[in-house]
């Protein structure tokens, strides 16, 4: 879950993987924080953000992510391969384009496979919160789909 959860922050799996092992580092070194207020994975996911924001921070390159060529859908011939890869890059740029917490939403429900309860743990809000920000962000990208044709 926390790998998934990176990946769909980073786009990258290689650099999720490095994230996973550091956040697990980190879990065990501070496990004496943990207060049992929310899940364990829930912790851990908190504890993987942190890590990929100091990543961000040690990069200094938070709007040049790119999407990863795996995280790209396989397509049964070249001309529809490269197709799918045209929408899924527009899609991914629009979506880095939304507000950082409605992204952020996006991101964890869409590649993260996560539930609005966990979404909701992990930003720090309530699983209402989760729905209502995913709800807006995913009309936001419908809109902005049909006024580019």
């Amino acid at each position: 879950m926390v790998y998934r959860y990176l990946i769909s922050l980073c786009g990258n799996e290689y650099l999720a993987e490095e994230l996973t092992q550091e956040t697990f580092y980190q879990a065990i070194k501070s496990a004496d924080r943990y207060n049992g207020s929310c899940s364990v994975s829930t912790w851990l996911c908190q504890i993987g953000k942190h890590m990929w924001l100091r990543e961000l921070r040690r990069r200094k390159h938070l709007t040049d992510m790119e999407p990863d060529e795996n995280m790209l859908i396989q397509a049964m011939t070249p001309e529809d391969s490269v197709l799918k890869k045209e929408q899924v890059i527009n899609t991914m740029k629009r979506v880095h384009e939304l507000p950082e917490a409605e992204r952020e939403v996006v991101l964890l429900r869409a590649m993260g496979s996560l539930s609005f309860r966990e979404i909701g743990e992990i930003m720090g809000r309530r699983e209402s919160w989760a729905r209502v920000t995913f709800f807006r962000a995913k009309q936001k990208l419908k809109e902005q789909e049909e006024q580019n044709g």
